[in-house]
């Protein structure tokens, strides 16, 4: 118990740091609607990309999103996304897919992280995946 209380008290410590630099980077939230965003992955003129780890996918993740695990972009080499449309990000809390965005947009993506996160999106309709 004590040791899950400490990884969670670490986990929290590392995600405001990585919070606060990203702010300080100068990154934002896509000024895009929900609807809009909705509206885009409908028509299949964007895409959506879950930015949180395997682990955390495996617990559930949404229907038309594409796993993506912010580990995995430290190899640019591996990323394959269409240049032709917004890429949507998202995770868990809104501050992985921030940092994403910054190593997307580096290499020429219209990437857009969305401030919600996972269950922020679920409670916006977003269908979650059988």
């Amino acid at each position: 118990m004590i040791a899950q209380q400490t990884y969670r008290g670490l986990v929290l410590a590392m995600t405001l740091l990585t919070g606060f630099a990203l702010v300080a980077s100068g990154q934002e939230h896509t000024k895009d609607s929900v609807e809009t965003v909705k509206k885009a992955l409908e028509a299949k003129k964007a895409v959506l990309i879950d930015v949180r780890e395997k682990q955390e996918w495996d617990r559930g993740h949404l229907r038309d999103a594409t796993l993506l695990p912010l580990s995995s972009l430290k190899d640019e080499s591996k990323v394959v996304l269409p240049k032709d449309k917004p890429i949507y990000l998202h995770c868990a809390s809104g501050v992985r897919c921030l940092k994403a965005a910054e190593i997307l947009h580096k290499q020429g993506y219209d990437a857009r992280p969305l401030k919600g996160g996972y269950k922020d999106l679920l409670k916006e309709g977003f269908p979650k995946a059988d």
